[in-house]
């Protein structure tokens, strides 16, 4: 029998796998199409044995998970049920069928001005859509320099935000979302609406918050910020996930090229100032 002269180092033990944080199965949403609006027209309608409403299925046994710290471009085609997803993985909407489950607290930007009260000042919703986000009044009131600098609405912020334009509207919406502590961030087209140097500094915010280790689920058709942003692409065709992999391929599945990405837009700054003249 031989011995050893030295013991055996244990050995080390695998790498722990990271935490997920997003899982969605099996999920199917269901919405009504009505047809006719009135009382008197579906009466008609159901005399005359029309259609008065129909159902369309927005998501179809949609499957995937989502590791913590992952950065993943949610595309596809107009109406292929983007928004839909990212309703239910932010709780804004239930699943028909199949079940999200998520892992800590969520923040992002699915709509814009989504939260916002319009005739309450700008002041007045950054303290409404944080405390709708999950934060304390102590935390808002701690981060609202910080939330007020990035909107950048200058005097307009003790307006009501009824009267802001469409820019305005964003930077606000966006600028409440990427100051909340948060395990996942979402965000559905934020870059659609604003000036360039507003979309600038959208990006480098959520750069930011990539790097952080946040896990992040963006919605875009802007390949370039896809590449430069995400780590994964998952494509929806009506409502069924079509491809679920790597960015490059991701883009090229759809016939994305970055001479689509975001267009040139005029300077809304001057809009800014001749809308809030009327206030």
């Amino acid at each position: 029998m031989t011995t050893l002269d030295h013991p055996v180092s244990p050995a080390a033990p695998p790498p722990a796998e990271p935490l997920t944080s997003i899982v969605v199965d099996g999920v199917s949403k269901e919405f009504a199409l009505q047809y006719q609006r009135t009382l008197k027209k579906i009466a008609l309608a159901k005399l005359r044995k029309q259609k008065v409403k129909d159902t369309f299925l927005a998501l179809e046994d949609v499957s995937f998970k989502v590791p913590q710290g992952q950065s993943i471009a949610l595309m596809g085609l107009n109406g292929s049920g983007k928004s839909t997803l990212l309703k239910l993985i932010s709780g804004v909407m239930k699943p028909d069928a199949g079940q999200v489950l998520t892992r800590g607290r969520i923040s992002g930007l699915i709509a814009t001005g989504a939260g916002f009260h319009q005739q309450l000042t700008g002041r007045e919703n950054i303290f409404m859509n944080a405390a709708i986000l999950g934060m304390s009044k102590e935390e808002t009131e701690a981060k609202f320099d910080d939330i007020a600098a990035f909107a950048d609405v200058g005097r307009f912020m003790d307006t009501p935000v009824g009267n802001y334009s469409s820019g305005m509207f964003a930077r606000l919406g966006f600028s409440v979302a990427v100051h909340v502590d948060c395990d996942i961030f979402v965000a559905d087209e934020v870059l659609a609406v604003g000036d360039r140097p507003f979309k600038k500094k959208c990006m480098k915010r959520m750069e930011e918050i990539r790097e952080s280790g946040i896990t992040m689920f963006y919605v875009t058709h802007a390949a370039a910020s896809v590449r430069r942003m995400c780590d994964r692409v998952i494509v929806l065709e009506s409502g069924k996930v079509g491809y679920d992999g790597d960015v490059d391929e991701g883009i090229k599945y759809l016939h994305y090229d970055d001479s689509d990405d975001e267009p040139d837009v005029a300077d809304e700054d001057s809009a800014d100032e001749e809308l809030a003249s009327d206030i």
